[in-house]
């Protein structure tokens, strides 16, 4: 026969505000260090190292909180994170929708952006909750995670014109910031790279060299990001006073195929009117540019100019190496996570939406016009 037998512990007040705000879980088989001999090895109350953990100020002197920090390192302290998260109601995770990449393809802005969005998050405290959902339905994953309390807020990214995701968390209001707009009329927190400015800086230098016949790979047009870069290609022209050729906008998908199909578009043109140089939308797009010259015979950098966006990490190893638009990945990053930080200590924000300016990396694949 089993003999059961029963447990009983008296808590007194002091130790009970040790379980409310930093107790211990202890590992099966071990003691670990308690609020109580952190107290004992300072010479406190276990309300002094309380206030101290979490922050309070109570009218401790510097001198008395030191001396409990230096405590809680000598004893080997740590704080149940779970049991003061419960308390305040909150997860301590921020919610992460997993970009989808087709078959074939890349995104390695995006995948930067993730690691350098959970470096920031873990730095202020938080962890990432990373998701999927299903094409073209993404509200419903969202709704589960804010019925089910699991995050305490959200980062979109890759987001478009009336983004449905974005339009649901304002009506939600719930916490949520956005790498990347969505619609002008729609009141929320986002950052973004100034692709206007990025691309008409790529489109100037094109045009300090000498260069007139300046073609450019497109996204479809319901592509925000790809139309903004489109915006500052054609803003580059006009203030140079460079009509826009009918046949120089090609719009594509994100691979490597339009590029290739672009160059064989324009080589149908008569040889006075082939661009001397081309920008596209996406790195990955003007490699597609860069194979198809060469398969035609054109040398990129002297009979031909190509200019990509967004410096992936395998444009600097390409022959020519590509000059290309680099965006501010973990600025944005860090940025994204400190204006949530002060959504959800509900403080007001300076700047509700932040532009960063992207930098021209020039390399081999530029060079000025052939004569």
């Amino acid at each position: 026969m089993i003999e059961r037998r029963s447990l009983r512990v008296d808590f007194d007040p002091c130790v009970r505000l040790m379980y409310d705000d930093c107790a211990c879980i202890p590992l099966a088989g071990t003691e670990m260090p308690t609020i109580k001999d952190v107290a004992r090895e300072a010479g406190v109350s276990i309300a002094t190292v309380s206030y101290v953990l979490n922050n309070k100020d109570a009218g401790i002197r510097d001198s008395t909180r030191q001396q409990v920090l230096e405590a809680v390192r000598r004893v080997g302290y740590a704080p149940n994170v779970t049991a003061r998260n419960l308390k305040a109601s909150r997860s301590g995770l921020i919610g992460y929708a997993w970009h989808e990449v087709p078959l074939g393809q890349v995104n390695s802005v995006l995948d930067r952006f993730t690691y350098y969005l959970a470096q920031a998050a873990e730095a202020s405290g938080y962890h990432m909750l990373t998701f999927t959902h299903p094409p073209g339905d993404p509200v419903e994953v969202y709704s589960d995670l804010i019925r089910t309390g699991r995050v305490d807020a959200f980062v979109l990214s890759d987001t478009n014109t009336d983004d449905p995701r974005i339009r649901f968390l304002i009506d939600q209001d719930f916490p949520f910031v956005s790498f990347g707009r969505a619609n002008p009329n729609w009141d929320f927190c986002w950052v973004d790279t100034d692709g206007t400015a990025g691309m008409r800086q790529a489109v100037d230098y094109l045009i300090e060299l000498g260069h007139r016949r300046i073609a450019m790979v497109a996204w479809p047009e319901n592509s925000l990001v790809g139309e903004n870069r489109l915006a500052g290609y054609l803003d580059a022209l006009e203030n140079a006073g460079i009509p826009l050729h009918p046949a120089y906008i090609f719009r594509g998908e994100y691979d490597i195929q339009t590029g290739h199909d672009a160059v064989i578009y324009w080589s149908q043109l008569p040889p006075d009117e082939r661009p001397t140089a081309i920008v596209t939308v996406t790195d990955l797009i003007a490699i597609g540019v860069i194979n198809e010259a060469e398969r035609q015979g054109l040398v990129v950098g002297d009979t031909l100019s190509v200019i990509g966006y967004d410096d992936v990490p395998l444009t600097q190893y390409l022959r020519p190496a590509l000059t290309t638009v680099q965006q501010p990945i973990p600025e944005i990053g860090r940025q994204l996570i400190q204006m949530l930080e002060m959504i959800l200590a509900r403080e007001p924000l300076a700047q509700r939406n932040v532009l960063f300016a992207p930098s021209l990396i020039i390399r081999d694949s530029v060079g000025p016009p052939p004569r």
